[in-house]
């Protein structure tokens, strides 16, 4: 079995002849470059990281997917209604929250209506944390449109949210 062509021998789709090709890949290379597209903190620096080396990358993300769901959902969500929300199961949910609670991200209580559920808040480190991700995410983007005209930058939001409202549809 070949290996497969080095990048700069890859022939990329033309957006032409496939755009299909063409959105699938960009979909994909950015899919691929996100964490390095901004500088990366120092662990110790960064409340987000866990502060080991080798913490799985995808730890961070359940963190960010968790705490912006929470705060799109409000505070006193449960374990339920926000496994649901990030797409995993109750026992995944519960140890990403247990997770965030360690940080001082979340806080648990139990509910006054069912000692059995348990509810979910935002603390102020949480939304600090949250807010952070979300000024890096702006700055990038921003970075990324810098050689856009408004008309395009206008264009490219209103395509992006039909994809993604039809991608959603399936």
């Amino acid at each position: 079995m070949d290996a497969p062509p080095p990048a700069a021998d890859r022939i990329e789709p033309d957006p032409a002849a496939d755009p299909v090709a063409a959105i699938e890949r960009a979909i994909a290379e950015l899919r691929r470059s996100g964490p390095r597209a901004r500088p990366k903190p120092q662990p110790h620096d960064h409340p987000w990281h866990g502060g080991g080396r080798h913490e799985h990358p995808f730890s961070t993300m359940a963190r960010y997917r968790l705490l912006s769901q929470l705060d799109r959902l409000g505070d006193g969500s449960s374990v339920s209604d926000l496994a649901a929300a990030i797409g995993v199961d109750q026992p995944r949910a519960s140890r990403v929250i247990a997770d965030c609670a360690a940080r001082g991200f979340v806080a648990r209580a139990s509910d006054p209506a069912d000692a059995r559920r348990t509810l979910v808040t935002l603390t102020a480190a949480g939304r600090a944390v949250l807010d952070e991700r979300r000024r890096e995410r702006r700055a990038a983007v921003e970075r990324a449109l810098d050689g856009f005209t408004a008309e395009e930058r206008t264009l490219l939001a209103a395509l992006l949210a039909r994809f993604v409202a039809a991608a959603r549809a399936d």
